[in-house]
């Protein structure tokens, strides 16, 4: 097992198990150490409870970052999610340029869009600043509307292998995990592309929506990917747990905000073996 020092950059919502709460203790149960730097501090998620209070902390993450770099910090890799404004993308690049050791790793989850829709929020100016950190990153993990976006491509719902093949030739070289890939009704998955290898992999679709499954599978891809499994190995681990998480999750309408994944981590666990 590869123990590896890793700081992943996203916000904290307090309730709602997305985000900084899913990745910390999912990256920890594969082995890692965790390191945290939020971007911001909500109430809640943004989906279902009305309007949060959020405490914008992208101006002191320079700071944090500094006091870092003056006691000599560094980490192995570097895995971002929601960020939330152009200033939190902007500190993430500085702290990748400084921070990170020689041969570390990036994984960029864009998490700013879904359903051919920009997250609330989230404008224009900031989808495009994303491009850049998409650039850095050694794996991107978009789903389909970001992956869109980022490649300058028209969204489709209704996709085929000639459309996923376009979206993964525009995004460039870098090696993408592309999520929400649905090749017949009833089916899931996600195309993975690895140099210029492509590869899918696929799961039954639970029809219903969960808030949270994109940090989980992208914490559980990291966590696999950085413990030295091969991509489209980390892929699977990440679906499969993903999957578990639903299934544990469906059957009680009253956890509509999250997804139970803290019961699965056994399950992760014994996947990473």
């Amino acid at each position: 097992m590869a123990y590896q020092r890793i700081l992943t950059i996203q916000d904290i919502s307090c309730i709602g198990q997305c985000s900084m709460t899913v990745a910390l203790p999912i990256l920890s149960a594969c082995g890692h150490e965790v390191c945290i730097l939020p971007s911001a501090v909500l109430s809640t998620h943004t989906g279902g409870f009305g309007t949060p209070e959020v405490v914008d902390l992208s101006d002191r993450m320079q700071a944090i970052s500094q006091h870092w770099k003056r006691q000599g910090i560094t980490f192995d890799g570097i895995y971002t999610g929601y960020l939330g404004s152009t200033r939190a993308i902007a500190a993430a690049e500085r702290i990748m340029e400084e921070l990170l050791v020689p041969g570390g790793k990036i994984i960029v989850d864009p998490a700013m869009a879904d359903h051919g829709k920009r997250y609330r929020g989230l404008d224009r100016a900031y989808a495009d600043r994303m491009k850049t950190l998409c650039l850095r990153a050694d794996v991107m993990l978009p789903n389909l509307t970001e992956a869109a976006m980022i490649a300058g491509v028209d969204y489709e719902e209704d996709t085929d292998e000639a459309y996923i093949r376009r979206l993964l030739e525009k995004l460039g070289g870098r090696d993408v995990v592309l999520t929400g890939v649905c090749p017949e009704p009833g089916k899931t998955g996600a195309a993975i592309r690895e140099e210029k290898a492509v590869s899918y992999y696929f799961h039954h679709c639970v029809d219903r929506s969960f808030h949270g499954t994109g940090d989980i599978f992208a914490s559980a891809f990291t966590g696999a990917w950085l413990q030295g499994k091969k991509l489209p190995e980390a892929a699977r681990i990440a679906a499969d747990y993903t999957y578990e998480c639903i299934q544990k999750t469906v059957r009680n309408p009253a956890h509509w905000y999250g997804i139970k994944f803290e019961t699965a981590l056994p399950e992760l666990i014994e996947m990473l073996k």
